[in-house]
């Protein structure tokens, strides 16, 4: 049993967040591969493992001792470097293990990821309606089935035995559909901000899984990730629903600067236009980025509609109707 421990001012700053990026979906992804018994993956797996073995990294999953241990990219060095470091014994280098990943990202996510965000999406409304209801403690009572909210401390009732003090950083909630058959996964400091993250499942039943793991419509996803990489390609789809820079880093797990590099770079391609609003900028969707993503989008969110991640008012929607 892991067990994280709370204090007032964690409690404060607990967030909820739709994903940490594609590098931790790519990793995510690749654990769900080799996670044999889970039926509702079943029609992905295949799909997803025949195209795995026609990249050139398809070797390094080969080498790969266990797919847990590419979670260490997620997180910071534990010694200060400015990379994280894949653990001794694993069969990969820390460049290797990123590029594993990021393939995985390509082929097993992002052509199904407009369907998963809006599945996390809907989850992290449910959570936030949640708080604005009962406050961050009965959202952590209702997280999963089994993880145990008993104040001050979260109990995880699978992974590894231990205690994590939070120590005032707070706690991202991250959702997951890709760890079905597992509670949940603890990142202690993530790369960029230092704050600890738990990932939790969902659970994906029959419907969901018809609903988000059936053949994409075409190979448009694959293509544009292939014509402007991996993460500009998910910017791209991410401001279908206009956002800021920090939005959009916040929806995608990286950094603000990472955010307003790609930013610019689909501003110049003519992808997406800025506008300032007060004293931040707002990124939106222009017709040729549309007609690039080739495929019909999700809506964009509603007028007033609150991003993924903050607290929006109104009553609570019952989990189930979340999950």
């Amino acid at each position: 049993m892991q067990r994280i421990h709370f204090t007032v001012a964690d409690l404060a700053r607990t967030r909820v967040r739709s994903t940490l990026g594609p590098l931790a979906e790519g990793v995510l992804a690749l654990g769900a591969l080799d996670r044999r018994g889970s039926a509702e993956f079943a029609g992905w797996r295949t799909r997803t493992s025949r195209l795995l073995r026609e990249q050139p990294q398809f070797v390094l999953r080969r080498k790969l001792r266990d797919p847990d241990d590419l979670v260490a990219l997620l997180e910071r060095d534990p010694d200060g470097g400015p990379e994280p470091r894949m653990p001794t014994g694993s069969g990969l280098s820390t460049a290797e293990g990123t590029a594993l990943a990021l393939s995985t990202w390509r082929i097993g996510t992002a052509p199904y990821w407009e369907r998963i965000q809006a599945r996390l999406d809907d989850e992290c409304d449910a959570c936030g309606r949640i708080v604005m209801a009962g406050g961050v403690q009965m959202l952590l009572a209702t997280l999963h089935p089994r993880i145990v909210w008993r104040p001050p401390v979260l109990e995880l009732l699978d992974g590894p035995e231990g205690d994590v003090h939070l120590d005032g950083r707070g706690l991202l909630l991250v959702p997951s559909v890709f760890l079905a058959g597992r509670v949940g996964r603890l990142i202690t400091a993530t790369r960029d901000s230092g704050v600890p993250a738990l990932v939790y499942a969902l659970s994906v039943g029959s419907g969901d899984a018809t609903a988000l793991w059936t053949d994409p419509d075409d190979d448009s996803g694959e293509a544009l990730g292939a014509l402007v990489g991996p993460t500009r390609a998910a910017a791209l789809r991410a401001l279908t629903a206009s956002c800021t820079t920090g939005e959009l880093a916040a929806r995608l797990g990286i950094s603000s600067a990472g955010a307003s590099q790609h930013a610019t770079v689909l501003r110049q391609s003519g992808l997406i236009t800025t506008r300032r609003v007060n004293n931040s900028v707002l990124h939106s969707v222009t017709p040729l980025g549309r007609a690039l993503l080739g495929r019909r989008l999700r809506q964009p969110a509603a007028a007033g509609a609150v991003p993924a991640g903050a607290v929006p008012a109104g009553a609570v929607r019952p989990r189930a109707a979340a999950r």
